[in-house]
């Protein structure tokens, strides 16, 4: 467990970080830049938090937590070395992933298909959720880029890929279940 009785230590101070398994990066390393854009991410989502309730209130929280796991799972390499490691690592699992896609299978079967893109917006909640979405998924484009220099645990790139369409569908649950959603018109504007 994690005992934080200092919140600064000074050992930053250089640009350097230390990942979960005790080793140095700059501070601008793929993998810092990584779990860094989850837990910006994170944040995001307590702002959306703010205007959410009940079981969405609920599932934001349930997803902030995945997020402390996912950003624990980026800061630690060394994949093939798990089963050995002096305490063990977290990593999310593939039952994460899976209950992102249930409630995904669940919300959107409330929802009218899109015949367009949708605008981001709505209502606060629907617009935080949007801003959610984009990034995670900017967090997912870091994680893909890391893993093509690292190994990284392919069920953290999945679990962020499937947040962004969680989000979205959630935003359209916030707009009255799509009604107050507004869809992109090509070229209305010209």
């Amino acid at each position: 467990m994690v005992v934080l009785n200092r919140i600064y230590t000074r050992t930053g101070d250089r640009g350097e970080t230390a990942l979960g398994d005790g080793s140095r990066v700059p501070k601008h390393a793929p993998r810092v830049a990584a779990y860094g854009t989850v837990d910006e991410t994170n944040a995001t989502l307590g702002l959306a938090r703010l205007h959410a309730a009940g079981e969405l209130a609920e599932a934001l929280a349930r997803i902030q937590n995945d997020l402390f796991d996912l950003g624990a799972d980026l800061c630690t390499p060394d994949l093939e070395n798990d089963a050995t490691a002096k305490y063990p690592r977290l990593r999310v699992v593939a039952a994460q992933v899976d209950r992102l896609e249930a409630e995904i299978d669940a919300m959107n079967a409330r929802l009218t298909p899109l015949r367009s893109f949708v605008l981001p917006g709505g209502s606060a909640l629907a617009a935080h959720l949007h801003l959610c979405r984009t990034v995670s998924r900017r967090a997912e484009r870091l994680a893909v880029e890391l893993a093509g220099i690292e190994p990284v645990n392919p069920e953290a790139v999945k679990y962020l890929n499937r947040l962004s369409d969680w989000l979205f569908v959630a935003a359209r649950i916030a707009n009255d279940e799509g009604r107050a959603d507004t869809l992109w018109t090509p070229g209305a504007n010209r």
